[in-house]
This record gives structure tokens, C-alpha cells and sequence, in this order.
């Protein structure tokens, strides 16, 4: 059978444009390097009158010597030391807790124990002399202090710091107790 020269240019040129059509992404590929990764997103809806965790109490990094000290953390992150304790870097941060009240309500913060004791590789370590961050600051205890949620929209959040006693010779390693805040909204 035979064509006419106008449909064999035709059929040529339309091999041509498939030809280039596969030729170019063969030789575009290395160019389109690609990577990815994943990432994570979280959200904390909260009920009325509600509060939770933000971030839990740190000593950071510490030294113990041949004789006892104690590192302090207080409400506002600021970290100190007494006696043989000595402080190891510029971590650690007060334990941070947020909720959701109504505007001018009162309520009620207190701990479920003046102390705790957190636990590791060696002798127990006793945490003290808890405070919370409100202006001015004050020491919590197992009696209820009373505040004033001030904001419009009913959030709030607030600090907490504590003095961590540290033993002579005290055993390098992770420790970790917990201690319980309780808001009764009045």
C-alpha cells in the first residue's frame, strides 16, 4: 500500500515529538532528586475547666561531690546550687502546666504531698519546697493557695519549681519521681 509524502511526514513528525517525549524525562531524572521525611503534629483540646501537663520539673545536668548540696529550679527557670553540688551545663527548666476556666473565676492549687522522692541508680533524692510562678511567687503545699483566672478567654498557665536535695557521693545516673497538682475550680 502506499502512502502519499504528506502522511508519511506526518507519521514521521509524530514519531519524532514520542521519541522526544520519552527521551526528555530519561534525561530530566537526575535533576528531580527528591527526599522527604516525616513530621509530627499534636493538639491538646481541652474541656471546661480543665488544666494539664506542659512540661515536666528538670534539675538538668548536675555533679555531686563528696558532701551534700541541693540545685534549685525556680518558677521563673532560674537554676542555683549550695554546697557540694555542682551545676553541669544550662539545662533544666520548671515544670509548666496549662488549662482552661472562665474569666474571674477563683480556684484552688495545691500538692498531693510538701515533698517527693525520686528514685535511680543510687540513694533516693528528696524534692522540696515546691513554688509556683504567680506574681508574687508562692510555695506550694497541701493547703489550697486560691488565684484568679484573669485572662478573657480563660486560659491560663503557670510554672512550678522546687529544690532538689542532693546526697554526698550521690550515685551518677537518671532519677525520676512525680508529684501531683490538683485545681478544684470553685
Amino acid at each position: 500500500m502506499r502512502t502519499s509524502p504528506i502522511f508519511r511526514a506526518l507519521r514521521a513528525q509524530r514519531g519524532f515529538a514520542v521519541v522526544a517525549l520519552l527521551i526528555a524525562p530519561i534525561a530530566a531524572s537526575p535533576a528531580l532528586a527528591q527526599d522527604s521525611t516525616a513530621g509530627q503534629a499534636d493538639v491538646i483540646v481541652l474541656r471546661p475547666l480543665s488544666f494539664f501537663k506542659v512540661s515536666d520539673l528538670d534539675f538538668g545536668s548536675i555533679i555531686a561531690s563528696g558532701s551534700a548540696g541541693t540545685v534549685r529550679i525556680g518558677p521563673d527557670g532560674t537554676r542555683s546550687r549550695t554546697g557540694g553540688a555542682t551545676l553541669a551545663g544550662n539545662d533544666g527548666e520548671p515544670a509548666r502546666f496549662a488549662g482552661l476556666g472562665t474569666p474571674n473565676r477563683q480556684v484552688n492549687i495545691s500538692l498531693g504531698a510538701n515533698s517527693i522522692w525520686i528514685t535511680g541508680p543510687g540513694k533516693r533524692m528528696r524534692v522540696r519546697d515546691f513554688e509556683i510562678g504567680s506574681t508574687p511567687t508562692a510555695t506550694l503545699s497541701t493547703t489550697p493557695i486560691r488565684f484568679t483566672i484573669a485572662s478573657a478567654l480563660g486560659n491560663y498557665n503557670f510554672p512550678v519549681g522546687a529544690t532538689l536535695e542532693v546526697g554526698a557521693n550521690q550515685a551518677p545516673g537518671d532519677y525520676a519521681g512525680s508529684f501531683t497538682i490538683t485545681l478544684n475550680y470553685l
